[in-house]
């Protein structure tokens, strides 16, 4: 006796194993995704609801786009500010600066009142502008 097997075309196609191969392509994109959307986390300070009750001295240093600076509106060169800077930190030792640079100022005249407040170790602060201001 002669067994025959016909040998019939598949005329379907099994997508099972492409499903699951589509899924884990789509699990390992959204673990790739997320991980690099994540940012560093840190801590914020809480404003304090207490009102401080002790006054320092402000000095407002102004740098012009000339590169000429004012303390509290009066000319002054770098060395003059410094020893300003000096005997008023000598009576406040909490005074603060703020410091503002006219946008058309060039940065390095910002940088060395800033660098010169760094080496007085002076609280200061740069005053800015809001948008559309």
């Amino acid at each position: 006796m002669q067994v025959i097997n016909e040998v019939k075309p598949i005329d379907t196609i099994n997508v099972t194993p492409m499903l699951d191969l589509a899924y884990v392509l789509l699990v390992v994109f959204i673990l790739m995704t997320t991980a690099s959307v994540q940012g560093l986390t840190i801590t914020l300070p809480k404003p304090s609801n207490k009102p401080s009750a002790e006054k320092h001295e402000l000095k407002i240093v102004q740098v012009m786009p000339d590169g000429g600076v004012l303390l509290n509106g009066v000319g002054v060169s770098l060395p003059e500010l410094e020893q300003q800077l000096q005997q008023a930190k000598s009576l406040d030792a909490q005074m603060s600066v703020a410091i503002k640079g006219d946008a058309r100022t060039q940065y390095a005249s910002v940088v060395a009142v800033i660098d010169l407040c760094n080496k007085l170790q002076v609280n200061m602060g740069l005053v800015t502008a809001k948008i559309g201001t």
